[in-house]
């Protein structure tokens, strides 16, 4: 069932990421920054300050600036999104949620500049020719830098960063597997422990398992289908399923939203993995990656 299945935020951000690192796109493109999760910034409030060459600075990192002038066109750009989309939020959430894309992919870049990965001057020159074509032409592009906040020098800096963190993305997602241990459950999920007692006490009697998940859920009869470790929401529930031998019945197992006795049907040691259960486990590698990086580094936010 859906409830139990991880609806990751990190969606768009990972299919931008998996884009080809020579094209011009959303991921390489900034005024389009990627959704990257919902992590906590570690950040240290002080008041806003000219940085040595008097450029205003939303925030560094490791000592590395993001100019004001860039972040307050991305948080426009975010509100505009969110508006279109008819998703209300607030200042604070806005603000949040631009800080911690734009802070994950200074983190990302300076981590790909670390590894040794380099953007020569020729490739960025294709990324600005690519883009003054998409756009439509020079006018075109430079109307587009004036919208977001950039001068020429301030738009190859960007767009040499964006490929960065693209280029380190794709290095912490390619290691993942493209094949895992999984499961296939079946499930009777009941939202009072009486309804959950009485299903237990039919199976008991010796009823099919497929026909008292029926008697809750007639659409799939309780399948909810293959899925790895890592990829449910509920961790008791995939603790459970993982335990149990292959047609094994659960006893009741009580979770936050309701009551689950669940049945393994199938398990396979090294199954492929679908594309939903690939883009979560994605995600939860970033955000675990990220959420290291900003631990060992120096965030100051100066963005009030």
């Amino acid at each position: 069932m859906s409830t139990l299945k991880r609806f990751p935020f990190l969606l768009l951000f990972l299919l931008l990421a998996a884009c080809s690192a020579s094209s011009v796109d959303s991921s390489a493109t900034p005024g389009l920054p990627a959704a990257n999760g919902t992590l906590p910034v570690a950040e240290t409030e002080v008041p806003a300050l000219p940085t040595a060459t008097s450029v205003p600075m939303a925030f560094t990192v490791n000592g590395e600036g993001l100019p004001l002038e860039e972040f307050n066109a991305e948080l426009e750009r975010y509100r505009q999104s969110m508006a279109a989309l008819g998703r209300e939020v607030t200042d604070d959430q806005a603000r949040q949620a631009v800080l911690d894309d734009l802070i994950a992919q200074v983190l990302l870049a300076q981590s790909a500049r670390e590894s040794g990965f380099s953007l020569d001057e020729s490739a960025l020159q294709e990324r600005i020719d690519n883009l003054t074509a998409q756009l439509g032409g020079a006018d075109a592009l430079s109307a587009w830098q004036q919208a977001h906040g950039y001068d020429e020098a301030g738009l190859r800096v960007a767009l040499k960063r964006s490929a960065e963190s693209a280029h380190m993305r794709d290095q912490i997602l390619s290691g993942l597997p493209g094949t895992m241990e999984q499961v296939h459950v079946r499930q009777i999920l009941t939202y009072n422990e009486g309804d959950a007692a009485r299903a237990k006490a039919r199976l008991d009697a010796g009823e099919t398992f497929e026909t008292v998940a029926a008697a809750y859920d007639p659409a799939t009869r309780g399948d909810i289908g293959w899925f790895p470790r890592g990829y449910l929401d509920l961790q008791v529930i995939e603790d459970a399923a993982f335990s149990l031998e292959v047609n094994a019945v659960s006893d009741i197992i009580p979770s936050e939203i309701g009551f689950h006795i669940i049945q393994v049907i199938e398990r396979d040691p090294a199954r492929p993995l679908a594309f939903d259960a690939l883009l979560s486990l994605q995600a939860s590698a970033l955000s675990d990656w990220l959420a290291d990086r900003r631990a060992a580094s120096e965030i100051i936010v100066l963005v009030q």
